[in-house]
Parts: C-alpha cells; sequence; structure tokens
C-alpha cells in the first residue's frame, strides 16, 4: 500500500495546462495539523487523535509496570539504522551475527533482525513485482478461457477457482480498456520532470523538500508555473516533508504499475519473484528460502521503516516523532515488494513470526485476489493456537469490503471468522481531510475500527530522516502500537481480550461523517463493526477491569526506556 495520491482534479488541471503563473500560497500552520496530531486528545489538544498522553499518565498513577513485548511487521523492510529505531529493533538471541551459521536452528541463517522471504541466496532482492489480478488471469487462462460454467461440473474448490479466475479476467481486461488514468498521469509525470528541473537551478540544488519551495523567489514565469505545478502537486498529497526526488519517484513508480496493467490483458507478467528466490512456489513446505537483508535498499524500506516508527519509534527522545507503545522490540519480516506480494511469502511471514515470539503482528498490505488463500488461513489459525494478534489494514480503494474484494481477510474460506484479527480503516481530523479518510476502504461487518490514517509524521529511510505519509497502512499500525501498550501493562490479556478491548473502547461517534469514495452523508456504525475512533485512554480503563486469560506467559524482561511523562 503506496503513496494515495489525491489531487485527482489538481492533476486535471496541470494536464490542460491551466496553472496560472501565480505564486502558490502557502498554508496557514494554524490551519494544519501537528506532527503527532494522531497521539492529541480531541478534548485537550482540539485534534482526533488516540489520547495517548491521557492513557500513560493513567497507567502512571495505577502503578503499572511495563514488559517488553515483540511486534512483528510484515512489510517491505526497515531501516535498520535508524536514530529512532535502532533501540527497538528486535535482535534474535539465539544468533550471533554475521557467522553464516543458523545458530538457533530455526532454518535461518544470520536472521539477526528478521528475515526477507523475498530475497535470493546470493543476496539479490525482489522490490518490484507484478499484480495479483495478471498473475491470475494468465495462470488460468489456458485451462478456463473456453469453459462454459453452465456446462463443465465443478466441485466447490473448482468452482471458487474459476470464478477467481473470471473476476482476475473482468478486471485485467477492463483495465487494458481503461487508459485514461494512465494518460494522465505520464503527462503529469513528463510536466513535473520539467519542473523538477527548473527548480534545481532555482533552488541551487539538485534535492530539496517540498516545503522548502514555499520561500522560494522566482520572478520568471516559467520558474512561477513550475513553482506552482510541484509544491501544489507535493501539498495536495501531504508530501511536503519529502524530497523532490522521493516523490517524483513515487509518482514514476505508480506510473510504471498502471502501464504494467495495461500491458497485463495481452502479456503474462514478468515473473519477478521467482527469477530471484528459486524455491518451488507450490510447496508450502519449501520455506527456508530467502535471505536475511531485511532492509534491501532506502527505497523499498520506506514503506515499513515508516510503519515501524509509528508503532514504536523511542519515545521522549525529542529525535522525530513518538511511537505508541513505549517498550516493544519491532521484528522486520519483509515480505511486500512494490506490486501484490504473494500468498506463500505472507503464510510464512506469520510462522515465522510466531515461531519466534512476536505477539503482535501488523500487516500494512493488501490485495483483491488470494489464489492460495488456505495456506494464509492456516498461518492465522496457527497464531490463534499461540495467542497472536493479527492487526490489518483495510486498504485505500474507497470501497465498502462487505460488498468487495480485499485480502488477506480474517474470513476463513470454511467461513468461520478469526478471533485474533483486527481490521483497521483510516480516520483523519476536519483538518486533515475530514474524520473519515477519502480514500480508506470500510464495512459494517469486515472493518472493525477507524484509527488515525491522514497526515501521520514517522521514520523513513536515511538514519535521522522523517516525513508524513498516508494510508490504512498507517492506521493500522496506530492499532497494533495500542494492542502492544495494552500487552505490555496487561501482560495477562489474551489476543481475543486486547481485541475486545479495543473495539469496546473505541470512542463512538454519532455525528455525520461522509462515507470514502463517494463522499455522501452518513454514520461511522455504518462504515465499521464498532462505529468507534480508536482511544487508548479508554483502552487503558477497560483493560484494568478484566481478567486476563492468556495461557503460558513469556513475556521479555522490562527494559528500562526514557518515556515523556514518566
Amino acid at each position: 500500500m503506496k503513496r494515495v495520491f489525491i489531487a485527482t482534479l489538481f492533476l486535471i488541471t496541470l494536464i490542460n495546462q491551466r496553472i496560472t503563473a501565480q505564486e502558490t500560497p502557502v498554508p496557514s500552520q494554524a490551519k494544519e495539523v501537528p506532527k503527532g496530531w494522531h497521539l492529541l486528545d480531541k478534548t485537550n489538544n482540539g485534534f482526533w487523535g488516540i489520547s495517548l498522553d491521557k492513557a500513560y499518565s493513567f497507567l502512571k498513577e495505577t502503578n503499572k509496570k511495563s514488559k517488553r513485548v515483540i511486534v512483528a511487521v510484515i512489510d517491505s523492510g526497515i531501516d535498520t539504522l535508524h536514530e529512532d529505531l535502532k533501540p527497538v529493533l528486535w535482535k534474535n538471541p539465539g544468533e550471533i551475527a554475521g557467522n553464516g551459521k543458523d545458530d538457533d536452528k530455526n532454518g535461518y541463517i544470520d536472521d539477526l533482525y528478521g528475515w526477507n522471504f523475498i530475497g535470493g541466496k546470493g543476496g539479490e532482492n525482489v522490490t518490484k513485482d507484478s499484480y495479483e489480478a495478471a498473475r491470475v488471469y494468465h495462470r488460468f487462462k489456458q485451462a478456463y478461457d473456453s469453459v462454459d460454467p453452465t456446462v463443465v461440473k465443478f466441485n466447490a474448490e473448482g468452482f471458487a477457482r474459476y470464478e477467481m479466475w473470471r473476476r482476475a479476467k473482468q478486471e485485467v481486461v477492463q483495465g487494458s480498456e481503461s487508459g485514461a488514468e494512465l494518460i494522465m498521469l505520464k503527462r503529469i509525470y513528463a510536466n513535473l520532470l520539467k519542473s523538477d528541473s527548473i527548480l534545481r537551478k532555482s533552488m541551487g540544488k539538485d534535492t530539496f523538500l517540498g516545503k522548502e519551495l514555499a520561500n522560494l523567489t522566482v520572478t520568471e514565469a516559467d520558474q512561477k508555473k513550475a513553482k506552482n505545478a510541484l509544491y501544489s502537486l507535493m501539498s495536495n498529497n501531504d508530501a511536503l516533508e519529502s524530497t523532490n526526488t522521493s516523490f517524483i519517484g513515487e509518482l514514476r513508480a505508480y506510473v510504471e504499475g498502471l502501464e504494467s496493467k495495461a500491458k497485463a490483458a495481452d502479456q503474462a507478467p514478468f515473473p519477478y519473484r521467482a527469477s530471484i528466490v528459486n524455491d518451488n512456489y507450490e510447496d508450502i513446505n519449501d520455506k527456508y528460502y530467502g535471505n536475511n537483508n531485511v532492509m534491501a535498499s532506502l527505497d523499498a524500506a520506506l514503506h515499513g521503516t515508516h510503519v515501524s516508527g509509528i508503532i514504536g519509534a523511542m519515545r521522549g527522545n525529542e529525535k522525530g516523532g513518538d511511537g505508541v507503545a513505549d517498550n516493544v522490540s519491532i521484528m522486520t519480516i519483509r515480505a511486500v515488494p512494490d506490486g501484490d506480494e504473494h500468498d506463500k511469502d505472507i503464510a510464512l511471514a506469520i510462522r515465522y513470526a510466531v515461531d519466534n515470539g512476536a505477539q503482535i503482528i501488523n500487516m500494512s498490505f493488501g490485495k483483491s485476489f488470494s489464489p492460495e488463500k488456505k495456506w494464509i488461513d492456516e498461518a492465522v489459525a496457527y497464531a490463534a493456537a499461540k495467542d497472536v494478534l493479527l492487526v490489518h489494514a483495510a486498504g485505500n480503494d474507497g470501497k465498502n469490503l462487505d460488498t468487495s474484494y480485499n485480502y488477506p481477510s480474517s474470513l476463513f474460506l470454511d467461513q468461520k471468522r478469526a478471533t485474533n484479527w483486527i481490521t483497521v480503516g483510516a480516520s483523519g481530523d476536519p483538518l486533515a481531510g475530514g474524520i473519515t479518510a477519502g480514500f480508506s476502504n470500510y464495512g459494517k461487518k469486515e472493518v472493525d475500527v477507524f484509527a488515525p490514517g491522514v497526515k501521520i509524521y514517522s521514520t523513513v529511510p536515511g538514519g535521522d530522516t522523517y516525513q508524513f505519509l498516508q494510508g490504512t497502512s498507517m492506521a493500522s499500525p496506530v492499532v497494533a502500537g495500542l494492542a502492544a501498550l495494552l500487552l505490555e501493562y496487561y501482560p495477562t490479556l489474551s489476543a481475543k481480550q486486547i481485541k475486545e478491548v479495543i473495539e469496546r473502547s473505541a470512542v463512538p461517534l454519532t455525528d455525520s461523517v461522509r462515507t470514502p469514495g463517494t463522499g455522501t452523508l452518513t454514520t461511522l456504525d455504518n462504515l465499521s463493526k464498532t462505529g468507534g475512533l480508536v482511544n487508548a485512554f479508554e483502552a487503558v480503563k477497560l483493560a484494568a477491569t478484566i481478567k486476563g486469560e492468556r495461557k503460558g506467559i513469556s513475556s521479555l524482561p522490562a527494559t528500562p526506556k526514557k518515556t515523556k511523562g514518566f
């Protein structure tokens, strides 16, 4: 789940070249949400955050002590050298770094920080991959293209596979016929490259932050037009803390993804993963593949680094921002490329996390097809048996998950529901696009709660770098961090109980909100199961009243951490 490009009207304006050469007005800081707004309190601070300081004050007043909790982040990778993450990264206690041996005999050599399931044994890494719809369409095309389902007798499993293929065919073929967005974005990208070239000369440097453009004085018409174009686009996409190069790079990747989709109807996708990983993908028991490079590259690690900082960046060190949880170890599992993840990698990533002691797993990724869903269902059930909670982002398509597809999901193939699973939609603030994020997926049955996911400031690769990103990918780690916080201070709570506490303590909202995707007015209880926004203060108060049911507690010893307010 990459950056959500939301400035559609601006993009159309840019394409039609109706941008004036006037200066773009600089947004008033008084009308912007501050860095870390998602942690604030509506009553005390005026922002619709999760009331985290009030939660910590309650824990301090009740003399609660924390035990360290391991949170696994299954994502694109993490910058293991980041100043705000180094102290909180999980390190495998049974592994000796760099000796080329599997010291702890878990099957993974030198897995010091975790494991990379989309890497090769020679050190190569999958960074880009195809989309699952195209993979499914071409994988089963020969078998199903001439099949008449009214004549052929399918068993239940066969019919489900045929229906999946039929749906993939519809998406791939329709996608190839609708090139308007691609044409638009390719023209935007070409215009931005020209603007960027002009602005580099005006700025006197090749790399600069979007916010620096606000103070750039230009006199020539082409300079004004270039400044207006790039600044407005970055501002409308909450990317003023990003560099020009990273933002334009993300747009380039997005355009390339659309180009790949456009080709999918006639051309089977390139086997990016298979060309590097070299496992037997059809065999779930062939699991000791990959490598220990959990960062892969700075570009690849952007998403996972940001997610990890939201969960547990060092609190109170006056660097960047504070994570939600104050005593966590973040286990890094790389399984998500730029493109759609593969079911086998996700299933094994969940099992790796569980087997190596993770108690919470954050999953900020998703796709519309899951051909090996059975493997993931079994992994989720395995996690449930080990009392591990999974937190999943709802997705950024502005669609109703009650009537559409999004995987992985808590609903098993046998129609039973996982009890150790929370699905999270993205909320905002009246000063950050409204209470419901316009891009967020929703669902009265399929989405459990909403949590802040708009303009979230957190760690990004570069050692000491931070920026705003948004998406349900950011909302999910807010909830994963809260789950970890609850388990730190109430270690006898089971995964099921933590889920119940988070859901029952969500603050109900009766005011009208906008339905993501359409903008029509509704209430939050029509968009999620709880009809509430997560709240850390209410959660810790509720947790204090519950008798824990966790069996065989094996929490790590407490590790003192400098925490603001403690």
